[in-house]
């Protein structure tokens, strides 16, 4: 249960005379009218919602994301729009004080009862109470919330802004978005993104509803764990937010029956909205279950109860979850090493974070449904991940997908919606950030997920190596507005509001080494210290050597593109080719498309059929191939580094590569396509972030595999490597290491031989002719996946043929089976179940057998019929 959740139907009077005892909610969720500026458009819409959805649901609009729409329908965002309701006051007039609450107001808006103004909306990211007793009638009641253009405000704040700049302008052109963005504290890709269309939303995008209430309300309830290691004793710190109309007193009782805790405190309650905080200690004879990441353990919860009194009468009762777990972000010295470490302590153990980073599931938030949101993060969880990183560009997520989070045991690392801009510290700006502050840490801090609040994306970067060719001369004025904005009030705020997690100023950052150079580092990407940001399109992806070796590697990744069924609905057939203008303007980063055919030459034969839609399709997937391919190599290096240090860089102890889900269906770095639907990348991340991995790597033309474990008991493992020939599904031999100890947390070498040993022991095998498959096994078998490692580019195997895979689709108990029959060696083998959403056991794998049987869990019902009709079976010779 999440904290806004409890405000709905508390018994909140603590007096003894009789007066009704609920606050009376009333929802004005549902239907309202809107009518843009000229009122040549008058519609039912929905709220919560946005103008975008409300004009397609009324079929004044197409689908947004067709084709060209985002250009098509920028005239949106150019008007001013008005949602309007009517509701009855007869039943709130009584009340001491009445309450207009709007959760969510996207985002410049004017807000008039009956004629009358009631209070103005800045920020997307906060919540607005206005009093509205005074205006109230009691028939019909008319409420009007008027919306600004945001791309208009943006430009009109901009203009006033003269004294100095705010860099960037505008966004680079090859996003067709809108400008001055940072000028405006809404979601900052909401104007474009490199991965995103331009679409500035406006509307009532969370709940509206009137609450009336006489003595005082609950608004507000978080807990938070402390754990006190001198006494090994937990204690939970409650705060109770309350709206009080009149002076009171009374009892507050809080306790957690299964911990046989319970606490009772005196309360004064003073008019106004006034925070009570109450520590509540766990009795010590009680063992508490500890909520664990992904992997490590379980999630339990347990229910904290709330009770007020007023003179033996209960006159307040809610519950909530709470869990118990502590966080530490370690930056200290390293023995051999100059810098800091940085890693997480979760419950005293240190922990690798295994995860990607989480934008925006939907331009318009009112589709992100529960069952999406359960998708995306439930994928992510069976790619093994742990960790998300919600980026600093988009929204603080809804309540729902925090609690998923602490369900699944996926930490959060929380940026504050700051991103890869300067931004102004005028006094409005500032207070409305403040309030944003507060209001999000107090909604959030009860979930146990979030780890960490980080103050931006990319601020101090840009500002340390000039993204916005700002003169030496003006330097200081950027600075002093940086420290101005993330520490003096954003860090100020958070380390009053939360004394249990960490804040860090931004990401990348040196954390503690930047703060010891005034917030902004020289070189904030430098890997002894903090995490680093690592992109690189043009240096081959196979190459370790050109991935720093960092202490946490916080974004890194390779573009693709989505599939044919994702494009499919959003095109017609003029645009399935790679050079045409769909492609084109699908494509936000500047020489993308080709940047990815580049880097997939290095090692592929690009696609070369001369039927153009099957030129197109196999492009696609060598793109795929390509990104797979990379992030794999670029992950293992990450995880195998986790123990070492190498002229003095290493102990990495986190991978979250960029970016885990997609906005629309567009190339991007994802490895979930808008949708769901898991790209090859998704199901490599299911073999590369597995609890106990091997990684096999040449260093000199050495093959060296080391043995990864993220386990808590220590292991004995042996490399168990085979040879095989390109040609020839048997394999040609194969060789095992003795069994050594792996520690519990480690990455171990356990196998080194030159390669030209290694072959020459193998018969005829040459670098061109054989590749290498491995695994980890101890005395009871294997552990963990079998990995690969190509002595050659595939594109100059010798010996590769056409596998002339044969597929067939069975139904089982639970679920569907599909066996795979091959001729040959099979690289990068891909199925794909077109419009069928679901997702395979394996894929894009490569087959070294002549039959495979894999299944397939479909998202809708289905049947043998539609799947055997639907499939398709990709390998890497069938593109060339």
């Amino acid at each position: 249960m999440s904290p806004r959740a409890f405000v709905l139907g508390v018994l909140c009077v603590l007096s003894p005379v009789p007066v009704p005892a609920h606050t009376h909610t009333l929802s004005l969720d549902g239907k309202w009218t809107l009518t843009n500026s000229n009122a040549s458009l008058s519609l039912p819409a929905q709220v919560p919602g946005s103008v975008h959805t409300a004009l397609q649901q009324q079929g004044y609009i197409q689908d947004p994301y067709f084709r060209f729409n985002d250009v098509s329908y920028r005239w949106i965002a150019l008007d001013n729009w008005t949602y309007t309701v009517t509701f009855p006051g007869s039943q709130l007039r009584d009340r001491q004080k009445v309450l207009l609450v709007l959760d969510g107001v996207d985002t410049v808006s004017t807000v008039q009862l009956n004629g009358m103004v009631v209070g103005k909306t800045d920020n997307m990211f906060r919540r607005y109470d206005f009093s509205i007793r005074d205006w109230l009638q009691d028939g019909d009641n008319e409420l009007k919330v008027s919306l600004l253009s945001p791309v208009l405000y943006a430009s009109e704040r901009r203009n006033a802004h003269s004294a100095y700049r705010v860099p960037p302008e505008c966004p680079p052109d090859v996003q067709r978005g809108e400008c001055h963005v940072n000028f405006v504290r809404k979601e900052q890709s909401s104007f474009s993104w490199d991965w995103g269309p331009s679409f500035p939303t406006m509307g009532l995008w969370r709940g509206v509803r009137v609450e009336a209430f006489d003595v005082l309300q609950l608004s507000q309830l978080s807990s938070v764990p402390l754990y006190n290691s001198s006494l090994s004793q937990w204690t939970v710190q409650v705060q109770l937010l309350v709206d009080v109309v009149l002076k009171t007193s009374g009892q507050i009782t809080l306790s957690i029956p299964e911990l046989h805790t319970e606490h009772t405190f005196s309360s004064q309650f003073v008019p106004g909205e006034t925070g009570l905080s109450f520590s509540v200690h766990v009795n010590t004879s009680s063992q508490v279950r500890l909520w664990w990441p992904n992997g490590h353990g379980e999630q339990p919860f347990y229910r904290l109860l709330v009770r007020g009194s007023q003179d033996g009468v209960v006159i307040l009762s809610t519950e909530s979850k709470v869990y118990f777990r502590s966080v530490e972000l370690v930056q200290e010295p390293i023995v051999g090493s100059p810098g800091l470490s940085f890693y997480f302590r979760i419950n005293g153990k240190p922990v690798f974070l295994k995860g990607s980073n989480w934008i925006p599931a939907h331009s318009f938030q009112d589709r992100v449904t529960p069952a999406v949101l359960r998708n995306l993060l439930q994928s992510a969880v069976d790619a093994n991940m742990n960790a998300l990183r919600v980026w600093g560009g988009g929204v603080y997520e809804q309540d729902l997908f925090y609690d998923i989070c602490d369900e699944l045991g996926v930490m959060v690392w929380q940026d504050f919606m700051f991103a890869c801009a300067m931004y102004p510290t005028e006094d409005d700006f500032l207070q409305t950030v403040r309030e944003e502050v507060v209001q999000q840490v107090r909604r959030l801090a009860s979930h146990p997920s979030v780890i960490i609040w980080s103050g931006n994306n990319e601020n101090e970067a840009a500002l340390a190596t000039d993204w916005f060719n700002i003169p030496a001369s003006q330097r200081p004025t950027y600075v002093k507005d940086y420290v101005t904005l993330y520490v003096d009030n954003i860090r100020a705020i958070v380390q009053q509001e939360d004394q249990t997690r960490p804040f860090l100023v931004s990401s990348p950052t040196n954390g503690a080494e930047s703060e010891q150079e005034g917030w902004v580092a020289s070189n904030p990407y430098d890997p002894l210290y903090g995490d680093t940001h690592f992109y690189s399109y043009v240096q081959d992806c196979w190459d370790w050597r050109t991935f720093p070796r960092t202490r946490f590697a916080s974004e890194y990744g390779f573009q693709s593109w989505p599939s044919f069924s994702t494009l499919q609905p959003v095109s017609i057939k003029e645009d399935w080719s790679y050079d045409s203008d769909f492609a084109s303007h699908r494509q936000h980063h500047e020489g993308g498309n080709q940047q990815m055919l580049q880097q997939a030459a290095l090692h592929f034969h690009l696609p070369s059929s001369t039927q153009a839609s099957s030129r197109f399709t196999h492009t696609l997937y060598i793109t795929q191939v390509m990104q797979a391919q990379c992030v794999k190599t670029q992950t293992e290096f990450y995880r195998r580094s986790r123990s070492e240090i190498i002229e003095g860089k290493g102990h990495t102890m986190g991978a979250l590569y960029w970016q885990l889900n997609d906005i629309w269906q567009a190339p991007s770095w994802s490895s979930l396509e808008f949708g769901g639907k898991w790209k090859m990348l998704h199901y490599f991340a299911q073999d590369f972030f597995a609890a106990v991995l091997p990684v096999g790597f040449e260093d000199d033309d050495t093959l060296l595999v080391y043995a990864v474990s993220d386990l808590s008991q220590d292991l004995q493992l042996r490399a168990v490597v085979t040879v095989s020939s390109w040609a020839d599904l048997d394999p040609a031999c194969t060789l095992k290491s003795d069994l050594l100890l792996v520690p519990g947390g480690s990455a171990v070498p356990i196998f080194k031989q030159p390669v030209a040993a290694l072959l020459a022991g193998c018969g005829r095998c040459t670098r061109l002719t054989c590749l290498l498959t491995f695994h980890l096994e101890d005395d009871s078998g294997q552990q963990g996946p079998t990995n690969h490692h190509f002595l050659c580019s595939p594109k100059d195997a010798e010996g590769l043929q056409r596998p002339n895979i044969t597929a067939k689709v069975q139904q089982e108990e639970t679920g569907y089976s599909v066996t795979l029959r091959s001729a040959s060696v099979a690289p990068f083998v891909w199925l794909d179940m077109g419009a069928v959403p679901g997702r395979f056991s394996s894929n894009g794998f490569l087959m070294l057998s002549r039959n495979r049987t894999l299944t397939f869990s479909a998202w809708r019902p289905t049947s043998v019929e539609e799947l055997s009709r639907s499939l398709t079976v990709t390998s890497l010779t069938d593109v060339y």
